[in-house]
């Protein structure tokens, strides 16, 4: 599984990183979503490839984003 965040489109809501905060948390420098940086793919802030036993929680933070800019492939 992969995940890519829509950093542009982000309104910083919180939703991702209290469904999933393995996974996703706040960036410090802007207030907005970024994956954690041991599942981060190619040091990218907004793509990442969460562990198998993780998938299911990443995938309902996407659901959750009011933003709907998260993405799951």
């Amino acid at each position: 599984m992969k995940i890519v965040i829509d950093r542009v489109n982000c309104v910083s809501c919180g939703s991702c990183w209290e469904a999933c905060p393995d996974i996703f948390e706040q960036d410090p420098d802007d207030s907005l979503s970024r994956i954690a940086e041991p599942f981060r793919l190619g040091g990218k802030i907004a793509e990442g490839e969460p562990p198998a036993d993780r998938e299911e929680c990443a995938a309902r933070a996407a659901d959750e984003c009011c933003a709907a800019v998260i993405a799951v492939e």
